[in-house]
């Protein structure tokens, strides 16, 4: 089928699909077009927010007929992050740098669902001002703010490389106190219901740094 930037037209339209699901900024503008002038039915998502996900799981329940598995799944998905809120409110700050992708070196800003993670964890996002959603860095600019704790996503589910290179860098209190932390992207990088256990587990990482302080 393809891949996020370049799907296999024919190859979908053979399936004659029901309902096609598009990645706002993920799937170029001209692809998603030429769908529509198809006459495909083009559902486009992108949730900046935990109740945002919540209601794109129940408004695809909709679309899909199944809205009693769909709004007990959204409920699910809402009482969990509740949860980790009342946990971590009072949770003393944690200066983070997330790397969100390693060529070239980018994070979040505090607007990206993954920026809102780290605040949800009693984090403090290095980069969190930045103008850009997901803006380009440089590793000097990472040394520069010297986060106490990194996480990355990595490129697989078992991909703990990209936080290899931190381990240069003995100046930046992450390596220094060994809070290099990797985190499945599947649960963290994507705004699904399994960002909660993303959340968890970021969670359980900045606890882990705090703990050697």
């Amino acid at each position: 089928m393809g891949s996020h930037t370049r799907m296999d037209l024919e190859r979908l339209m053979a399936l004659k699909p029901d309902l096609v699901i598009g990645w706002v900024t993920g799937n170029p503008p001209e692809q998603i077009a030429a769908l529509k002038d198809l006459g495909l039915p083009v559902f486009s998502i992108e949730p900046r927010s935990f109740e945002g996900v919540s209601s794109t799981i129940e408004r695809l329940s909709i679309l899909a007929g199944t809205e009693d598995e769909g709004f007990a799944e959204a409920d699910r998905f809402r009482k969990g992050m509740a949860a980790l809120k009342k946990q971590y409110q009072g949770a003393e700050p944690v200066s983070v740098f997330y790397q969100v992708w390693d060529e070239p070196l980018m994070t979040v800003n505090d607007e990206h669902l993954i920026g809102k993670v780290i605040t949800l964890c009693g984090g403090v996002n290095v980069f969190g001002d930045l103008d850009r959603l997901v803006p380009r860095i440089s590793a000097e600019a990472v040394i520069g703010a010297n986060p106490e704790a990194i996480l990355a996503g990595g490129m697989g589910e078992e991909n703990r490389h990209w936080l290899t290179r931190w381990e240069a860098f003995q100046s930046i209190d992450a390596t220094a106190k060994e809070n290099l932390y990797f985190v499945p992207p599947s649960l963290i990088q994507r705004p699904t219901p399994r960002i909660l256990k993303g959340a968890q587990l970021f969670c359980e990482k900045l606890d882990d740094a705090r703990a050697k302080r």
